[in-house]
């Protein structure tokens, strides 16, 4: 798999404070991750559940605006990524380390599990 290009959650950060009605945010972590820590914005497209919203990917996101996407530790994110690319997804970027990192690095108030 070639890795999609990433961005760091401090990077994350930055976008998500300065311009966040320009992008697309979506968490492919399960609901019971979810339910431990989200980052607000951010919509839950599950990887257990792909085959329900696959099919209406193009119809909720537009190919060509900016879209971020995160999981705990950025792998299951890694492959959304490289999948949303194949649908003509343009501007897609994996939130390197996910939300563990994020957690770590920008907001130590999170939960992490």
């Amino acid at each position: 798999m070639q890795m999609p290009p990433s961005i760091s959650v401090e990077e994350l950060a930055e976008r998500l404070a300065s311009q966040f009605g320009a992008l697309q945010l979506i968490d492919v972590r399960e609901p019971e991750e979810v339910e431990i820590v989200e980052i607000e914005g951010f919509t839950n497209l599950p990887m257990s559940q792909v085959n329900e919203w696959i099919p209406q990917i193009l119809d909720r996101f537009d190919p060509d605006v900016e879209t971020l996407v995160i999981c705990h530790h950025g792998i299951r994110s890694a492959y959304v990524c490289q999948w949303l690319t194949m649908q003509g997804f343009t501007k897609i970027f994996n939130v390197a380390g996910g939300i563990d990192a994020y957690a770590i690095v920008v907001d130590r108030t999170l939960p992490r599990y």
